[in-house]
């Protein structure tokens, strides 16, 4: 029996138990695209801690090794546009296989890498195939789930894989790294993509169009080259400085190309990113709060890994275990606020209050230091930061997708992910140039000696924390000005389940 046909198809008479087995699959449908997007966004953080291992093998230099983060940020980032309009164009379903084999093929080549140069050819592949990979599965998801009770329940599934990955990326790579070898870090994606693969193959229907694909090609190269040129910048400003010239060039020549492709897509027939896309309110500020969540969440993940290992001694799987109890309160905050508080309070309150819980815990953290312990001063505050960026994270997904037409939930959905990874890589250069300048000004007074030295890292890391509250609190207010208070309009749907 046929639960959902192609686009353009007339809609047969449905009696209630194909609805009940739409409905059924739907669901599967939702836990093949969480696994595919844990997959990416895990690989974020999945790979930091078996850079040690792997720079032993492969015999690089430091200086190298921020390549093999930054070869995967870098494309990741400058293509997420290009890979949401391709899914739009040709077909979500296409473009969430070809995301998937490509990303599996370039893990598997990561995995046997014998160099450095082949360690970071493959993840600039992942990079690639990730940027394709990732809008494909929100826009599905967005299609997929038009009534609100299910939408909401979906979308705050979602947000906490999401939101939780970097932190599930951290316990799996210190697994991996410490009980088999650094090249599992890359394939254990196999399995992943295998299990996302028969899903894909068997629940979702193939794109049926009378329409020719047009594509925004100077928009495209525009807006590629700004998102490269900012993420680099911020990369290169992160182990250089920011007086760099290199890192001037690539900041002040990103942002310029960001005016000529906005002022681009105002002239263009068929634009890239239609600007109707982020000048509408709910989702023009549900995509700055992904944006501000990406820079201040990076402080937690980073500095607190750090200060968990070199400061309290825990080994890379008891540091990844310690976030477990953040993880947990991000899922119960993602799948019951959307569900319970969002439709009484509306998401200016439940942002803006997610906002001011993550920046609580966010201070919490800034109380730390050498003999601190951890459910004292780290577990309370994880809890209070998994609860505040669960609820805003599942809210500002829903609302980023809020109201768009099918044949825009693509690059509606590649936003939110290029939110997401600039806010990350603006996170990474600001917060470890501030927490290295407060080590060095800690220093610069006192006599050098070990326990100074680990006084001074202990600076560096309250420092970057106090930052972050700060930027957490300036969401809140930004939420608050910007989002309306009205509940976010399911998109309009389109058959995605296969026959």
């Amino acid at each position: 029996m046929t639960t959902t046909f192609d686009r353009g198809a007339p809609a047969p008479a449905e009696t209630d138990q194909g609805r009940r087995g739409s409905h059924a699959l739907r669901w599967w449908v939702l836990a093949v695209l969480g696994v595919a997007q844990l997959m990416v966004v895990l690989d974020a953080t999945v790979v930091n801690i078996a850079l040690p291992a792997a720079q032993r093998d492969l015999g690089f230099s430091d200086g190298d090794r921020q390549w093999v983060v930054t070869g995967y940020a870098l494309a990741f980032g400058s293509l997420l546009l290009l890979g949401g309009r391709l899914s739009d164009l040709f077909g979500r379903r296409n473009t969430f296989i070809i995301g998937l084999i490509g990303f599996a093929g370039a893990s598997a080549v990561g995995g046997a890498a014998t160099s450095f140069e082949m360690l970071v050819a493959a993840r600039v592949g992942q990079g690639v195939f990730g940027a394709l990979l990732a809008p494909a599965a929100l826009s599905l998801l967005t299609v997929t789930f038009t009534e609100p009770g299910e939408r909401a329940k979906a979308f705050g599934i979602f947000g906490a894989v999401a939101g939780a990955g970097g932190a599930i990326g951290l316990l799996l790579g210190g697994m991996l790294t410490e009980w088999a070898n650094w090249r599992w870090v890359m394939f254990v994606n196999l399995a992943f993509a295998a299990v996302a693969l028969i899903g894909a193959v068997l629940l979702l229907a193939k794109h049926v169009t009378t329409n020719r694909p047009k594509l925004d090609i100077p928009g495209t190269i525009v807006v590629t080259a700004a998102l490269f040129g900012i993420v680099y910048g911020f990369s290169h400003a992160e182990s250089t400085s920011w007086t760099n010239p290199v890192t001037l060039s690539f900041l002040i020549g990103g942002a310029v190309l960001i005016a000529v492709f906005a002022w681009l897509e105002t002239k263009v027939k068929h634009p890239l990113l239609p600007l109707r896309i982020v000048l509408d309110r709910t989702r023009g500020g549900s995509f700055l709060t992904v944006f501000v969540m990406g820079i201040g969440m990076f402080a937690i993940f980073l500095f607190l890994t750090y200060y968990m290992q070199l400061s309290m001694g825990y080994s890379p799987i008891k540091t990844g275990l310690a976030f477990l109890p953040m993880v947990a309160a991000m899922v119960v905050s993602s799948t019951t606020v959307p569900s319970f508080v969002l439709p009484k309070l509306g998401p200016k309150v439940v942002m803006s209050g997610g906002f001011l819980i993550a920046a609580a815990g966010m201070a919490w953290l800034t109380q730390i230091g050498l003999q601190t312990g951890y459910s004292s001063h780290i577990l309370p505050a994880l809890i209070l930061l998994g609860l505040g960026l669960g609820g805003a994270m599942s809210t500002a997904f829903q609302g980023a997708t809020s109201g768009v037409h099918h044949e825009d939930a693509g690059v509606a959905s590649a936003m939110i992910n290029t939110s997401q990874q600039v806010g990350g890589s603006i996170g990474t250069a600001l917060l470890s140039t501030i927490a290295a300048s407060a080590a060095t000004d800690y220093l610069s007074t006192r006599t050098p000696d070990p326990l100074t030295v680990a006084q001074s890292a202990v600076e560096s890391y309250t420092t970057s924390f106090w930052w972050a509250t700060a930027i957490f609190v300036a969401g809140a207010l930004i939420t608050a000005v910007l989002m309306p208070n009205t509940v976010p309009v399911p998109s309009e749907g389109e058959p995605v389940l296969a026959h």
